[in-house]
């Protein structure tokens, strides 16, 4: 059995490449490179800075190549930010980050063109102000001259398959996070484009698994290697990381828990019941073409954040420590991990610690009390959403597995399944990445039957 692929993983604060290669009935996997995502700002936007993410994908080409080679690249990112290009197909401004203040209180205006209620039944997407939909109406109203120059819009993960191949495409379920996508005809839907004044530029959505093109000349010259295929995978990383959950039972959820929590159950068919609508849930794209009915919640950002407010306080903290004194405190206050004012970067200690107060809670008296009352506060999130996916799809949820980085330490595992009060699976940690891997092997024709997936990529702990 041969086979080895090269896995780009783009999260929102930092990136790697990573190889995987199957040895005997093993799929193993070497990081080969990462590097921080910094964002820049230009024209006073919070932008992501693509020429830097190009320039280290060049240069993880190349140790991948020095490494031992690869058969084919995917590549995954987070969701709704987008690039324009002109006719000469040219980028014509860095993409902006979805932190970026110019959707703040577009929602009104937007309801006034499309009703939030039909634009819910129509898309199945989350309504939430960084979505891509919102982001370009924002865009018109800034630069009502934009649709003069731009020519094509591609989604993140597609943008950067088009430096690399120079082929424009839209990949589904990256497309399924934009609030433009009809989730029950898996296309544009043509009644939001209208709706809001958008011309639909993107091109047309294509499956998972899809194979793009193969690396440009200029981009293999530049790096010293092989032209080899660059595959669409399921390149939204929540859907990445759902498809290294393919054998678990139907009735099992999943939550990919990273800087945003994931939270959901894989379906054959959207839900866009009033609800569903009520409760705020997605129903976003998953391999095979298939339904991730889902919460999107802020997740590890809150103590991702904390840890930069400390070390801009000039106190160093690993996150080791961190899980090791929330392991260790007493504290029990509790606060909504969903509010406002937790998701704008600056001090979320001291936003905590203001709530507690306001709430009439003990306040948190050390980093250890501040992360303790995070993670005992997500697995009270964790469990309300358990609840309201049972009430909306009407089914019984019987585990739940968590993959990704929340899945590292025992604390916030055990935590939720002691809410939940089902069995709790946790790992693997490198879900996105070995889902990526997964639908790579599937679109080379590489058979996953023989791979021992309790050895390779299911090293979980089973907490009850």
């Amino acid at each position: 059995m041969a086979g080895r692929m090269l896995a780009l993983d783009f999260g929102a604060s930092s990136a790697r490449a990573m190889l995987g290669s199957i040895q005997g009935s093993t799929l193993m996997m070497e990081e080969i490179h990462r590097w921080e995502n910094v964002p820049i700002f230009y024209q006073d936007h919070m932008c992501w800075d693509i020429d830097t993410l190009f320039t280290e994908i060049r240069y993880a080409l190349r140790k991948a190549h020095e490494a031992g080679g690869f058969d084919a690249v995917g590549i995954d990112t987070w969701g709704v930010d987008f690039g324009l290009l002109d006719k000469d197909g040219k980028l014509l401004q860095p993409p902006v980050h979805y932190r970026d203040q110019r959707t703040n209180g577009i929602l009104p205006e937007v309801f006034q063109k499309i009703p939030a209620q039909r634009l819910y039944e129509t898309t199945g997407s989350q309504i939430m102000e960084i979505n891509t939909a919102f982001q370009l109406f924002a865009l018109h109203k800034e630069d009502p001259d934009i649709w003069n120059r731009a020519q094509t819009a591609l989604l993140m993960p597609d943008l950067l398959a088009y430096l690399l191949t120079g082929v424009c495409g839209a990949e589904y379920s990256i497309c399924s996070t934009t609030q433009l996508m009809d989730c029950r005809k898996k296309v544009w839907a043509s009644e939001v484009f209208e709706a809001l004044g958008i011309p639909q530029i993107f091109p047309p959505v294509t499956p998972s698994g899809s194979i793009r093109g193969k690396l440009s000349q200029e981009v293999c010259e530049a790096c010293g290697i092989p032209s080899v295929p660059v595959i669409a995978v399921s390149s939204h990383d929540t859907a990445s990381a759902v498809a290294s959950t393919l054998h678990d039972a139907p009735d099992t959820a999943f939550l990919s828990s990273g800087t945003w929590s994931l939270l959901g159950i894989e379906r054959d068919t959207p839900v866009t019941s009033e609800q569903a609508y009520e409760y705020a849930f997605a129903n976003e794209g998953g391999h095979g073409g298939k339904i991730h009915f889902l919460k999107n919640l802020t997740g590890l950002w809150l103590v991702q954040e904390s840890r930069r407010q400390w070390e801009r306080e000039g106190k160093q903290y690993s996150f080791a420590q961190l899980e090791a004194w929330a392991e260790k405190s007493n504290c029990e206050s509790r606060i909504d991990t969903q509010d406002p004012v937790l998701a704008v970067p600056g001090d979320v200690p001291g936003q905590i610690c203001a709530l507690c107060q306001k709430t009439g809670q003990p306040v948190p008296q050390s980093p250890g009390d501040v992360v303790r009352c995070i993670y005992e506060s997500l697995a009270d999130t964790y469990a309300r959403t358990v609840r309201e996916i049972e009430q909306c799809t009407q089914t019984s949820v019987k585990g739940l597995h968590i993959v990704g980085g929340g899945s590292r330490g025992k604390l916030l595992p055990q935590l939720t399944a002691n809410r939940i009060g089902c069995t709790v699976f946790a790992g693997p940690v490198e879900a996105t990445v070995l889902g990526n891997l997964l639908v790579q092997m599937e679109a080379l024709g590489i058979p996953n039957d023989g791979i021992h997936w309790e050895e390779s990529m299911r090293r979980y702990e089973r907490l009850t």
